[in-house]
């Protein structure tokens, strides 16, 4: 098996995933005011998305709840984007990116944010996808979320993270190299 089929997902697999997703869109409207699941089922189709179904499968896998955020206009894609109360349990207590994890001297996480997202094939949420996230529900009120920090901070050694408290978004810094239990990163896909 080549490592390109090692990312479709078998069909009582893909049939689950998309049950468990149409269940979930269905629940939580609201994230999706005036979208419909038969279309985004349709863009969902094996032949057209078998990786991308796979990476909706890994991102339920670690905890992430996927669900449909919106449309873009120009494109058509559905965004879907991790969900889940608090940031996602399968990817909690990372460094921001490899540099971050290689330069512990000690303790080292086993993986980091950047790398983990890229294997299942997704983009951390940046800012402005994190606050518009926020409008559709609550979210991290425990826990953190790593976002795409931007290159001159990063250059820096510094990575950006945000959170919800007292009513507000809060977005903050951290060594890059940090990593916290209650720290782990949201990610989205377009399909």
């Amino acid at each position: 098996m080549t490592k390109e089929n090692q990312k479709d997902l078998p069909p009582e697999q893909r049939e689950a995933l998309l049950r468990t997703l149409k269940a979930r869109f269905e629940k939580n409207l609201n994230r999706h005011q005036g979208l419909e699941w038969t279309k985004v089922q349709t863009r969902l189709a094996p032949e057209d998305s078998g990786k991308k179904l796979w990476s909706l499968h890994e991102m339920e896998k670690t905890g992430g709840e996927p669900d449909v955020v919106g449309q873009d206009e120009k494109t058509g894609e559905y965004i879907f984007c991790d969900c889940s109360a608090e940031s996602p349990q399968g990817r909690r207590s990372v460094c921001y990116d490899r540099e971050g994890q290689e330069s512990r001297k000690e303790f080292k996480p086993e993986d980091n944010a950047m790398d983990m997202a890229a294997a299942m094939g997704i983009d951390l949420l940046t800012e402005e996808e994190y606050r518009a996230l926020q409008k559709l529900g609550t979210f991290d009120t425990k826990t953190s979320s790593w976002i795409k920090t931007p290159a001159e901070i990063r250059k820096l050694g510094g990575a950006l993270f945000a959170d919800f408290r007292y009513g507000n978004v809060f977005v903050y810094h951290n060594g890059a190299s940090s990593y916290f239990a209650a720290r782990g990163f949201r990610g989205s896909l377009r399909v």
